[in-house]
């Protein structure tokens, strides 16, 4: 071991950019749907070995002395972000001949500017080197600090959080319901790089027995938490899950409109599957109505011939909206609709977080000017809601919708089902065919459920359809790319809040303790104290 990070710490040029990429790229094979949580057992000690060889000059000044470790840093998340985000240029092919130009964006700019967040993560983290377990601290509250700043900055984009990896299985997934996901990420990359410590003499002992009490824990809560435990207030809600299947070539096809809403009838009008009972909700996938309900209120009046009395459909849907005076543009909402039984429209909640490039394009105007549109080939540019809240359903209960990728952000998501029984996730991953998006898509919504301790109940257009309990586990789901229907009696307890506040601050608590140890034994290192 020590022969192997001696060989490490003296690599320079090409080659440690070439080894911090690689265990970048070999630790995507910890998140879904891989889920081989161990990668990241050799990809940390690998970072922390290229670090401590990554030296400036002794005459460099202050920052120049952290570039080495903010490359290291960005060439590892770049292969992190390359191979854990490529599907993302899948969209850019549904309309090749328009936007295939941005391809490139998508696979290469995107996990490039991503990268620069794990470059501060290091480069952060050398400031505070020492030669014994006060790096790995440092590390782990640097790369907390860096995971949380990407769920906001510049909109936020948190897709595979380094925490992710210690959660494969809802046995792993409770702890975030404690520490929330800054805690996750910290607390994961400071076991998965203690193996580094084998390369040393110092803190060897104190470090395994850090990272044995640590990983008890969180298999010690995972198996109190998941215990059988009856809920004499659980209710039941009859649910049918609707999972067209639509190619998504064919969504955008004007002239397929009408075959896409009767394919949504047929299967809503499905006799309910053996033994189960009719349903009180039906769900649709996100924009699965292919027409505006203001163009077509035909549409509405088939709704109502489909929905049996006491039944309510919940849709992802277009929504329109005229401003005041002729002149102005109309708005359109990327919304999910509630349609009662004799089809009325009863309730709409917009999304709020729009997908930057895809459902608007920042600075439009000054874009457009220039010639460049939207990157992914959208029909529309949507406009960003104003307010969520708990859609009534049947039964006395409320849903708190969240439309696409809004799901994978644990603050939004925890504010945002105040009020509601269950979590709804409608979304549309067809942009994405059968790569691993559309698995690490229903991962994070695994990961909400637990945060919010609600049943999360979600449609998707071709894929991951399905129901998850509020402690992650997977009560029925479909395949990618099948269509069908998922008749279900949906087990609905009230809320149980965990007893230790806040899980997001105590996440910060956490990572603001790791960052007091990594300063106390660097101080000590300064002073001369063994």
């Amino acid at each position: 071991m020590e022969r192997l990070a001696g060989r490490l710490v003296l690599l320079s040029g090409w080659r440690r950019a070439l080894v911090a990429f690689a265990a970048g790229g070999f630790a995507v094979l910890s998140v879904a749907p891989y889920d081989f949580f161990a990668a990241c057992f050799v990809s940390f000690p690998v970072l922390v070995w290229l670090l401590d060889g990554a030296t400036a000059e002794p005459s460099a000044r202050a920052l120049a002395r952290l570039v080495p470790a903010f490359s290291i840093g960005w060439w590892f998340g770049f292969g992190y972000f390359v191979f854990g985000l490529w599907w993302v240029g899948m969209a850019m092919l549904v309309e090749a001949d328009s936007f295939a130009w941005a391809l490139p964006i998508a696979v290469l700019v995107l996990p490039a500017i991503m990268s620069v967040f794990y470059g501060l993560a290091t480069a952060l983290a050398r400031a505070f080197w020492t030669d014994d377990i006060g790096r790995i601290a440092a590390l782990a509250a640097a790369f907390g600090l860096a995971e949380w700043l990407r769920s906001f900055v510049f909109t936020g984009f948190p897709w595979n959080p380094i925490g992710y990896a210690a959660m494969p299985v809802p046995l792993l997934m409770q702890s975030v319901a404690v520490v929330g996901a800054p805690g996750m990420n910290s607390l994961s990359v400071f076991v998965f790089a203690m193996p580094a410590l084998l390369a040393g003499r110092r803190h060897r002992r104190i470090g395994g027995a850090l990272a044995a009490v640590l990983v008890l824990a969180h298999l010690g809560f995972g198996f109190h938490r998941l215990a059988p435990a009856g809920d004499s207030d659980a209710r039941t809600l009859t649910v049918r899950i609707v999972q067209p299947s639509i190619d998504q070539a064919t969504k955008l096809d004007g002239t397929a409109r009408d075959d896409v809403f009767r394919t949504l009838l047929r299967l809503s009008a499905a006799p309910p599957q053996e033994g189960a009972e009719p349903p009180q909700l039906i769900l649709w996938p996100e924009t699965s109505v292919p027409f505006l309900f203001t163009e077509r209120p035909d549409a509405l009046t088939a709704l109502g011939q489909l929905l049996g009395e006491g039944q309510m459909l919940i849709a992802g849907a277009v929504r329109a909206e005229g401003k005041a005076g002729a002149d102005q543009a109309t708005r359109y909402y990327n919304s999910v609709v509630a349609i009662n039984d004799v089809g009325e429209i009863v309730d709409a909640v917009d999304k709020i977080h729009l997908v930057p490039g895809g459902e608007y394009l920042p600075f439009e105007g000054l874009f457009q000017r220039l010639g460049v549109d939207r990157i992914v080939p959208m029909p529309l540019s949507f406009s960003a809601g104003t307010e969520r809240h708990a859609v009534a359903l049947p039964g006395g209960l409320g849903a708190a919708p969240f439309i696409c990728y809004e799901i994978i952000f644990p603050d939004l998501v925890s504010e945002g089902v105040a009020g509601a029984d269950l979590v709804i996730n409608v979304t549309n991953d067809g942009w994405f065919g059968d790569t691993p998006g559309p698995y690490q898509h229903f991962r994070q919504a695994q990961i909400r459920a637990v945060e919010t301790g609600r049943t999360l109940v979600r449609a998707a257009n071709t894929g991951i359809s399905g129901v998850i309990d509020g402690k992650g586990r997977v009560i029925d789901a479909l395949a990618i790319n099948v269509r069908d229907v998922i008749d279900i009696s949906v087990m609905i307890g009230p809320p149980r809040p965990m007893p230790w506040g806040n899980p997001t601050t105590n996440g910060l608590v956490i990572m603001a303790l790791l960052a007091t140890i990594a300063c106390g034994l660097k101080l000590r290192q300064r002073m001369g104290v063994d």
